[in-house]
Parts: C-alpha cells; structure tokens; sequence
C-alpha cells in the first residue's frame, strides 16, 4: 500500500470512532448524512455504505461504476484521490478513479453543472458547495444537491458514465467539460465540439507518486437533448461559439448551455477509451443510449448479482453493513482496459486486440500487485474466477508486449511503485486456483525471466532490481537513495524487505515449477526461498538490513530499523509464509515466537479490551508505519501477521487478533483502516469476517480462524469449483462464544487450521462448533500450514 507522507496529504480529518466488539454497536461518529441511500427492502446493496473510507485518509471514493468498469463516475472535492468527506465543495463529477490509493491519481474530465454566465476556468474557484444532508450514494448511483439549485445524479454502465441534472428554470444552464484539470499532471487536452450534442476529448496525463510515461484516455459526451449556445475556453480566455480548443499543461475545456425554462433535466453520457475517438464512440454506441434510469437499474442488479455471491446471516447490522460494504469495494478493480471490439493500449503503446489462440478474453488494466497479491486476488480467484482468469491473462499480455511482467501499472503505462516482486505470487495464485489452464508454461516462462533477471535499461520496468546482489549474494542490498535510472520506487532503498519480498516468490515460484515437471528450477527456487535466512541478526533476533558489503546496518533497534518498505523488523518478522516453521526457529522456537507475537499484539490489554486496544495501541495514524514494535493493520506487510499463531499451536490467538481487528471496519467515511488499495483492505475485511484467510499467498492454502457470521452461504463458478457452493457455519459465534472447538468438512473430523483449494472444489459444507475458551483444537504440530518444499 503506498502511502508516501508529503505535505500536501491531510492528517486525520476527524478523530476515529470507537468501536465494540464484532456483534456488538459499532458507533460511526460522523456518520448520520453519509448513508447508503434508501432502496427497496430486502437488497444487499441496501447495506453498503459507499462512503466508507472517505475520511482520514481511506482513499475511497463514494460515485458511481459497476463491477470492475473502466468508469467510476465519481464527485472530486479537491482530495489527492479525489473525494474527502471532510471538504463541502465539488470541483467537478471526474470518470476515473481508484478506489483506495495513496498519491494523486485519475479525476480525468471533472464536468460539473452550474448557471449562469461562465467566467471562471479553473474549477477549485468555480467548484459548487455541498452539504452532506442533501447527499446519498448506492452501488452504481450517486445523487447530491448542490447549493447553486441544481441537483446532479451519477450512475454508470462498464464503459460509460451517465449525469443527470435538474436545474432551476433558467436560460443559462450550463455544462463544464474540463479537460486540462484532473488529480495528477495533465501534460496536454484538446476539446472539439463536434455537433450541438456531443463534445469529444483526448486528454494525455502523467504521474502517480511521481512523473511516468504519459498515457491517453479519450471521451465522448452526448447529450439527450441540443444546447442552445456552446463555447471553450483555454487558460483564462472563454470563446463563445468557439469548436475546439488545444492547451499543453494549460486549463482548457468545453461548455454547453441549455434552457431549463421548461424542461429542467438535461442527461448526458460519457464514454471512454485507452485506445482512440473511435474506440469512445464505439464504447457509446454500443451501451450509451439507453436512459438514466435505465442504466441506474442495470447497475443496481449487476451490484446485487455480485454481493449475492456471499450470504451472511447473523451478527449485528452495522457488522453486516461493514462487511457488505467491503465486499462491494472488492469488485471495484482491476477495471476493464478493452473497448467494445476487444481493442486495447498495450505498454508498448501500440494497439492490440483481446484475443488469443485460446480465444478472446477482456483486457483489464491497474495493478496495485504489492497490495492485491495478499488479498483481494485470492478473493477474487472465489468469487469472480472468471474474470480473474482474464486478468491473469492480461497481466501476461503486458509481458508479452512490453517485454517485462509489471509491478505497479497504471492505465497504459508501469509507475514502478512499490518493491519487490509482487506479481510472482499474483500469478502463482491464479495458477494454483486453476485459472491458467493452457497458459502455464507461458506464465512460467515469464515468471522465470522475471525471477532469474533485471528488465534491460530501455524498458520502463524495473522488476527485481536488486537481483544481480540477491542472486549473487542472497540478498539485496540496502544502499540508501542510490541512483536509479527509471522512475518510482527503488528496492535499494528497502533493501531488507525487498529480501523478503524476494525470498517469498521464489517459494511461491518453486511450488509452480515443481507441479510443472521443472525439477531443477524447483530446487533452485527452493533454495532461494530460504534467503530470508540471509537478513536474520542473531545478535538482535530480528531481520536487519545489510549494506553493499554485507555488514548489517542501521539502528538495532527492531522499532527504528532501516530498509524496511512501509514497515519495520517488527512488522516484517512473520513475512515468511512460505516457512513459518523455519522462522520460528531462527526466533528460538514456538514459545518464543508466542511470546513475541503476544508483545506485538499487545495481547494482554487486546483480552482486556479489544477494540480499545485496535484503536489505541495498534493505529497511530493513516500513514503512521515507521517506528513502531506493535501490530499495523493498516498496512499489508502486516495483513498475514495475525494468522502466525496458526504455526505456533495457539491458533485461538488468530481469532483474537482478527477480531479485534474487524473493529476498526465501521459504518461511516473514517470506517476504513488504512488506503484500501484497490480493495486489499477490503478483502482482508471480507475473507477474516468468513473465517478462511490465504496464509500462503501465491499458493493453495487458506488459514482457518472464527468466521464473524454464524452461517456465510457463498456461491462458486461450476466451472472451476464443481460443488458450486461452500457453506461456512459457527452456530452460536458472538463476541464471547467466539473460540474453536471442534471442526468439520463435510462432516469429517477437520483438526487441521487449514484448508487447500482441492479441499474447497470438493467440499459444500466448512462447520465450527465454537465456546467461551480456547480449545485443543488445531494445536498440534500436524494441524498447522506446511512449510512450502
């Protein structure tokens, strides 16, 4: 999750809201105006909240899209990402945005309604003020009232987004298409008004964190009804009856009048694409056209189709609100990058076509793979494996095109955010869940190149960019502020949990090499992944950073250790999933390890008072990561971390831990802990709420914990998961009755604290029997995640 301090970012906007436990009140502070809005009884959209995470730094943004749409029609209020719960003013309804990011990013084409003359060009002076009472938002629609008499409703379709706005009676109602305004760098627009209900943009963009290749998107808006007059303007200048206008790194944009004496409405529909006019114009025709009210249902039942993959019964409703609420953020990316006729913008800048010797697939773009491998992939893998096999497939288009496989990739283009190797257990994932069928040795070969290797210079990807000193001498080194060619962040910097990063590939990299009959590899692999080993100081007991000629660096102090990406030794201890046991051990075995874990956790005053605890002890603030000795959930280095006791015979601990955490999940905009990075948080919400956690990410192993619900009815594809259903059930959980008894899967005895894929494809039914106090269950050596190898 990257969440550079910088000086532009807000502190905490309004204090976080206590929290009881799961099943208990969950109090939202200021929650009372930013409710989902009210639809028809019986819906589970109905309990999601979109404007969770909207405050103190959640990054969520709370407009319209559908599942995984290339448009999220979305209000900017002047936030880096776009909308702040905190600010009463709106810039302007943008078509793109990312649900959860840290750095300025998307607000492509802010068009906002307004009346009378136009005089003003740059939208922070003619942004509308808003109250939150006169405001509401749903899966797929968002409707405010804007304090100049208008009111604006957003909905939208996978590739177009729909405005409507009811005016006041007047001659003077005007449309603001601005095209050189957005939340990052705009490098160059054009606007050209094309007949007098359209308008066509290209609008070429940069940046995420800092300056990237540029890349372009393009839009056509229609009207349902002709303006009377229309005009551009290009700086400073407004022209009426003005055509086109050009600008480079320079405000530039459209408008559009109408008479709203009679009728008051005027709707109008924005298509987009990554790829030419032509591409929009096809995005158009192809789903605009239909009505606002018409595309606002079809969204409605798309959202209700997906949130009725999972069934939750019991628990409280703001937990149900939560949960809902998080699971409808996990479908809203990676978003589709392919037009109509199945072309796209590869990173090679050239145009190509979804389709392949295997047949046609949807392209999908933007790749927060640093946070999304841990969670939200494996979510997916559940819950929407179809497109999660066209994902994985687009991932190695990317390779296949630009010559690298990526790591942080934005629309068309790498931004080389974040560190270390994160698309290794990405795509091992998806083959572990059977979704590369007939592309395994394609993928091999690319994470092969990408694990033995380092993107030539020419290429924007940086991959693995220490691996000449990780294979050379099994870890990378930590050289602060070196040099680098290519933009973004550096894994010289974060030597010691690049390492990590490493080492945690390579494992998930050998399990795929040896299932493919790559025995050599494997082995290879195998050995690397116990470079961990490398970083460990004895002297300290903790991973440590090491410098260019091997000596250890930096503070000893595991609290104010250096090297470490968003995190510190602290947090990094229990990043090795693919050898726990091996870990425990350099630790001093499980009884030190339990006694670490419970100083991390602060496990005592957690008993006494969990969600005081989560709040006090554990957050410190939206980007708070460096020195700490305490659990961060908030940041993804941590997301595994709870599910260690798993490996150490106390696995009761995990659901102490996890609920605990699951408090800090609340109904209101500071609901969200930390940025939710494309639905990461999200996920981890989602999968600890149902019990079944991906322990070992990359590979076919879930960890087991009290589900938060007493029954979880989830739904699964035939096509990859023959049962077509798996129940989860705890009769009788609640915040007291909370700890594992007994288990059973299908009936049959389940001591183990895990479960494999092949176990969830073949089974319909995952019981607990669950008490007031820990049990014998799962405490066995044999009953915990293995060791990969």
């Amino acid at each position: 999750m990257h969440r550079t301090p910088r000086p532009r970012l807000r502190g905490p906007a309004a204090a976080l809201a206590a929290a009881a436990l799961l099943g208990g009140v969950l109090t939202t502070g200021a929650t009372a105006t930013a409710e989902a809005a009210p639809r028809n009884e019986g819906r589970l959209t109905d309990l999601v909240n979109p404007f969770i995470g909207t405050q103190n730094e959640g990054n969520t943004y709370p407009g319209a899209s559908v599942p995984f749409g290339m448009v999220q029609l979305s209000p900017d209020t002047g936030h880096n990402t776009g909308y702040d719960y905190g600010e009463n003013h709106i810039r302007g309804f943008s078509a793109v945005h990312l649900s959860g990011v840290g750095c300025g990013l998307g607000g492509d084409l802010p068009t906002l309604p307004t009346t009378g003359d136009v005089t003003e060009t740059d939208y922070a002076k003619y942004a509308a003020e808003f109250s939150h009472d006169d405001e509401k938002a749903s899966p797929g629609y968002y409707r405010v009232g804007l304090k100049t008499g208008i009111d604006a409703e957003l909905t939208a379709s996978k590739r177009t987004g729909v405005q409507r706005y009811t005016f006041p009676a007047t001659d003077k109602a005007n449309v603001l298409l601005n095209a050189g305004q957005s939340l990052h760098k705009t490098l160059a627009s054009k606007v050209e008004i094309l007949d007098s209900r359209t308008v066509r943009t290209a609008i070429t963009g940069s940046g995420f964190c800092q300056d990237t290749k540029p890349y372009t998107v393009y839009t056509v808006t229609h009207f349902d009804r002709p303006f009377t007059t229309s005009g551009t303007w290009n700086g400073d200048t407004v022209t009426e009856g003005s055509k086109t206008s050009s600008a480079t790194d320079a405000r530039n944009g459209a408008w559009l009048r109408f008479d709203t004496s009679k009728d008051r409405t005027v709707e109008a529909t924005t298509a987009l694409s990554y790829v030419d006019a032509k591409g929009a114009a096809l995005n158009l025709r192809a789903e605009g056209g239909r009505g606002f009210d018409r595309v606002e249902r079809a969204a409605q039942r798309d959202w209700e189709d997906r949130l009725e993959g999972v069934k939750a019964q019991g628990g409280s409703d703001e937990l149900r609100r939560t949960f809902y609420s998080s699971l409808y953020r996990s479908f809203l990316a990676p978003n589709i990058g392919s037009d109509v006729d199945g072309r796209y913008t590869g990173w090679d800048q050239k145009k190509h076509r979804a389709v392949s010797g295997k047949g046609t697939f949807t392209y999908y773009q933007n790749w927060s793979l640093w946070d999304t491998y841990r969670t939200q992939a494996q979510l997916l893998s559940l819950l929407a494996p179809r497109e999660s096999r066209d994902m994985a497939i687009s991932v190695l288009r990317i390779d296949a095109e630009s010559g690298w496989l990526p790591k942080w990739g934005y629309g068309t283009v790498e931004t080389n955010i974040m560190t270390g190797d994160p698309v290794t257990p990405f795509l091992t994932n998806a083959y572990q869940q059977g979704l590369l069928k007939g592309y395994e040795e394609e993928a091999y070969r690319a994470l092969k190149k990408n694990a033995d290797g380092v993107p030539p210079t020419e290429s924007a990807p940086v991959g693995r960019e220490a691996n000449a000193e990780y294979l050379k001498d099994g870890f990378a080194p930590y050289i602060k502020d070196r040099e680098h060619a290519k933009p973004g962040d550096s894994d010289y910097d974060h030597g010691a949990s690049a390492t990590l990063e490493y080492a945690l590939s390579d494992g998930m990299l050998a399990e795929m090499a040896r299932d493919l009959g790559h025995k050599a590899d494997a082995a290879r692999y195998e050995a690397r992944a116990q470079n961990y080993r490398k970083i460990f100081d004895p002297s300290t007991g903790f991973f440590r950073a090491r410098d260019a000629s091997g000596a250890f660096t930096g503070p000893a102090d595991p609290a104010e250790s250096e090297g470490f990406h968003e995190g510190t030794s602290w947090q990094y201890q229990w990043m090795v999933p693919q050898d726990i046991p091996g870990m425990v051990d350099l630790i001093g075995g499980k009884d030190a390890a339990n006694q670490r874990l419970d100083s991390f956790f602060a496990y005592d005053k957690l008993l006494a008072d969990p969600a005081k605890t989560a709040r006090e002890v554990w957050v410190n603030g939206p980007y708070a990561y460096y020195n700490a000795d305490k659990y961060n959930p908030q940041n993804e280095p941590d997301l595994i971390a709870p599910y260690t006791y798993l490996s150490t015979g106390q696995p009761w601990k995990t659901t102490d831990v996890v609920h605990a955490a699951l408090t800090l999940f609340t109904n209101g905009p500071t609901g969200m802990t930390g940025n939710d990075d494309l639905g990461t948080m999200s996920a981890w919400m989602v999968l600890s709420s149902i019990g079944v956690f991906p322990v070992q990410p990359g590979t076919d192993t879930w960890g087991l914990s009290t589900p938060a619900f007493e029954r979880v009815d989830i739904k699964l594809d035939r096509r990859y998961y023959p049962r077509g259903s798996l129940t989860v059930s705890a009769p009788g959980a609640s915040d007291t009755d909370r700890y594992i008894q007994s288990a059973r899967l299908d009936g049959a005895k389940q001591s183990r604290t895990y479960l494999t894929t092949d176990d969830i494809r073949s089974a319909r039914s995952l019981s607990f029997t669950v008490g007031d106090a820990p049990s014998a269950w799962g405490t066995s050596p044999e009953d915990a995640p293995p060791a990969l190898g």
